[in-house]
């Protein structure tokens, strides 16, 4: 009988006889599954809960009286292990064991497949000793055809792991991460087992030509037996579909025994769909060589820099997104089995669109392999980062050899994935062996992908130069400051020489923990913004508020292919460093200010109010400008509305009609004059387009009377001052009047020059006591404060040779001054003296 007319009469029995026939048809297929062809390739999977136990690395342990499930980690055996993932006398290694058996024979090729597991793997079958794969973040492969039994006869799998990162010598990378405190173990993907005829498949690499409508395929081949000669069958489908769109069959090919083989044929596909995040198609490619035969799923795509840009499929294409830091992830307190939940990552993907996000970066560790497929079918673009963050402590004992042997090994597994379209080295490391690495292995890749090479020199000129420009990272830092802010960013420890594409996938420094309070490296920043008793909801909504217009800035500007922003996943915990923006991540419910704010400032359409002031004088008329770019590859027209709002209530609005171009980039200008009353007040440019939400730039700012003014900027305010220097760049001036006019939107800035000098007059003698450097970045190392009663003669009343920068305060003892001179006899950077505001107090 076959299975049609099997499942016809188990459509119409009922009762005690459905159920023994429904007995006999699946003892029927597990026989047949049992004495199936041993040509043909099965996968047996052995995730699934194991037995558990902990050791030294040496002997396997008498019994296994824990349980876990593979893949996961160590802290989720039951009953639970103590202090997993920190250095413990407990331990020194972790030891798993599973039973299984196979039906039938053992075919001429078994290749147990772990396909990553951290740290260290050694694998034991039926208490043999099969071998050793050290590295902690690719596959470890085995041949076990001489290790298994059949027939239904019982295989008892032992694999070690060491219990910590230093249980791998520090020739092997280990995952070191600065801001990690836990380094869970652990079977963290699946395992597998392999079984195939022979000639049998070792790796198939699909390269996309979307020119040609063909893809490239490779395929090594190994055969395990004696000399054969087998042509290779290839079959190209739409993955939904199933449709065929391409085959071709080869010459046959001479295998000589226990000999190796490369197929490189193309295959012409019929209607090619390319793949983009926008239209995710994907295809599956059937390689058969009559004994082993695989499924390959990949998109057509192609992806490169140039001129600054990033293209896929040909065409300039910006990359928003953020980050996924899956080893921190690893140790976050709600992570639980999260990470290896198919349902909760297929969410957790498609709940990332919400910020219009196209890319991710795997920070600092791969994921599980499925998120790769995962990404592949939601549409996103991946920088795919190797686990390594040194620094600039590299350790002399890793070198470029292992590192290429590392990256290939990853390399054969990912680049089917048409998510993946950047390779990346390292981060933030100073290292003369990642760039070798690079070079010895890129060339294996047949999709050409570029490179990162983290705080490294780029290998190639197509490859990308990655910035990391935390702004707040100094905590005197302050929104105002990006109005003279160079919109190239550096933000790297190697000068950008402009040769590459930039890639920023990291900046701000203003992360909360998911109940709103700040990490252990942004508490000094909120406690300046906000002071020492700011909310919860006050630190939510500036931490949006930042970080869209941070986002704007960086995009707008069109000198990256790529900003994305950290982090969309990592841990959150009270001593952290960093965290992402849920609220509660098991249901994936963003915290609602980021998600409004910053869905904006990622939208297609991008709008950027360029006014960065936070204290404005009453009545000031000057021009408010916009600027909107388009990231889509039609032009749309509409309307850009300036907005004056308090309180929630519009006050005035401005439009005007604006035709975006597609990819293009429009600046628009409206006159305005401040309100005459004081108080807090919202400016907003606004993108309104028929038919869709707006998209909306918000800046908050306060209008400050004449007297106000005063009492914040104190004696100097408005009065006569010179100073040694005043530089021009670009054509734009920074006079001595800008340091006290009180705007915090104007500068003064010096020659690039030592010393140099600013001085006030007050109009007459004044009691003071303080002084208010408020600096932009260019600020002074060694200066002192004089005061003088006549301008001729001068006294110092306060000196240093470690100034900070920022807003520095400076006390002395009351004393009576005229004039008030800043002298700066040493620069704090290779720049002139730059002051926002110099203020002077009684």
């Amino acid at each position: 009988m076959n299975i049609e007319g099997m499942g016809l009469m188990l459509s119409i029995l009922h009762g005690k006889w459905k159920n023994l026939l429904l007995a006999f048809v699946l003892g029927w297929m597990l026989q047949s599954i049992a004495f199936a062809n041993p040509a043909e390739r099965r996968v047996i999977s052995l995730d699934g809960t194991w037995n558990i136990a902990q050791g030294d690395m040496d002997h396997i342990p008498v019994s296994f009286k824990h349980h876990i499930p593979v893949p996961g980690l160590a802290d989720m055996a039951v009953p639970a292990f103590q202090d997993v993932g920190y250095k413990s006398p407990l331990r020194q290694a972790f030891w798993y064991e599973r039973t299984f058996t196979i039906p039938g024979a053992i075919p001429a090729n078994a290749i147990l497949k772990i396909h990553k597991a951290e740290f260290g793997t050694r694998i034991y079958l039926n208490r043999k000793l099969v071998g050793d794969h050290l590295p902690c973040f690719t596959p470890a492969l085995f041949q076990v055809k001489s290790y298994l039994r059949g027939n239904n006869l019982p295989n008892t799998l032992i694999i070690r792991v060491g219990a910590y990162r230093d249980s791998v010598p520090s020739t092997i990378p280990n995952g070191s991460d600065f801001e990690k405190i836990k380094y869970i173990p652990g079977i963290y993907d699946s395992v597998d087992l392999i079984l195939s005829g022979t000639p049998s498949i070792v790796n198939v690499q699909t390269a996309p030509e979307i020119k040609r409508h063909s893809v490239r395929v490779q395929v090594e081949l190994h055969n395990l037996g004696a000399a054969i000669s087998s042509p290779i069958h290839f079959t190209v489908r739409e993955r939904l579909s199933g449709k065929i769109v391409g085959s071709l069959k080869t010459a046959p090919i001479a295998f000589p025994r226990d000999g190796e083989r490369v197929a490189d044929v193309r295959i012409p596909i019929k209607l090619v769909h390319l793949w983009s995040p926008e239209s995710p198609f994907l295809y599956t490619l059937e390689t058969d060589t009559g004994h082993d035969r695989t499924i390959t799923e990949f998109g057509m795509r192609n992806f490169y820099f140039k001129n600054g840009k990033a293209y896929l499929n040909d065409r300039p294409y910006y990359m928003r997104g953020s980050n996924i830091c899956i080893f921190r992830f690893f140790e976050d307190p709600e992570r639980g089995d999260l990470p290896w939940n198919k349902a909760w990552v297929h969410k957790l993907f498609a709940s990332f669109k919400k910020f219009h996000w196209n890319a991710f970066r795997f920070c600092i560790g791969y994921p599980p392999d499925f998120w790769y497929r995962i990404a592949d079918e939601e549409g996103y673009l991946i920088q795919d980062e190797f686990p390594i963050w040194y620094g600039g402590q590299w350790p002399p004992e890793l070198k470029s050899d292992e590192l290429a042997m590392e990256y290939a090994e990853h390399m054969r597994e990912a680049w089917n994935h048409p998510c993946v379209v950047l390779w990346d080295a390292q981060n933030e490391s100073i290292s003369t062996q990642t760039g070798p690495a690079i070079h010895k292995v890129r060339s294996l890749d047949l999709s050409h992908r570029p490179w990162d090479n983290g705080y490294g020199a780029p290998d190639s000129p197509g490859d990308s130069y990655e910035s990391h420009p935390y702004l707040f990272q100094n905590p005197n830092f302050k929104l105002s400051d990006l109005a003279s802010f160079p919109w190239v960013p550096q933000g790297n420890a190697r000068p950008n020489t402009g040769r590459n594409a930039i890639i920023i996938n990291e900046y701000d420094w203003l992360w909360l923990n998911r109940d709103g309070s700040p990490t252990t490296l942004s508490r000094q920043v909120y406690l300046n913004l906000l002071g020492p008793n700011s909310t919860t909801a006050q630190r939510r909504l500036l931490y949006a508020r930042y970080m869209a217009a941070i986002t704007e800035f960086w995009r707008c500007h069109r000198a990256c292919a790529g900003v994305l922003e950290f982090c969309g996943l990592d841990y959150s915990r009270p001593n952290g460093q960093t965290s992402d923006n849920f609220i509660n991540v098991a249901k994936l419910e963003f915290e609602p200010e980021f998600l409004k704010y910053m869905s904006d400032a990622c939208n297609p359409i991008g709008v950027m109010l360029n006014f960065w002031s936070g204290r404005v004088p009453q009545g000031r008329k000057q021009e408010i400008s916009a600027i909107l770019i388009n990231d889509l590859y039609k032009g749309y027209h509409g309307q850009v509305a300036l907005r004056l709002l308090q309180n929630g209530n519009i006050l005035s609005e401005q439009t005007k009609p604006l035709f975006l171009p597609a990819l293009g980039q429009k600046t628009i200008s409206f006159p305005f004059e401040f309100p005459q009353a004081s108080g807090s007040y919202q400016l907003q440019a606004v993108w309104i387009q028929p038919g869709k939400p707006p998209i909306t730039s918000h800046r908050y700012f306060n209008i400050l009377s004449e007297a106000e003014i005063r009492e914040s900027y104190g004696l100097a305010y408005r009065k006569p001052v010179t100073a040694s220097s005043s530089v021009t760049v670009d054509g734009v001036t920074y006079p001595a009047s800008n340091a006290v006019d009180g705007s915090d939107g104007t500068r003064w800035s010096s020659d690039f020059s030592d010393p140099q000098w600013l001085a006030v007059d007050l109009g007459k003698p004044e009691e003071i006591s303080r002084v208010e450097l408020d600096w932009e970045n260019a600020y002074g190392l060694e200066y002192h404060i004089d005061v003088s009663l006549d301008g001729k003669n001068w006294r110092t009343v306060y000196s240093t040779d470690s100034g900070k920068g920022g807003t520095e305060i400076i006390r002395f003892p009351k004393t009576m001054a005229r004039w008030v001179r800043f002298y700066g006899v040493k620069r704090g950077t290779p720049f002139g003296y730059s002051l926002w505001e110099f203020r002077v107090f009684p």
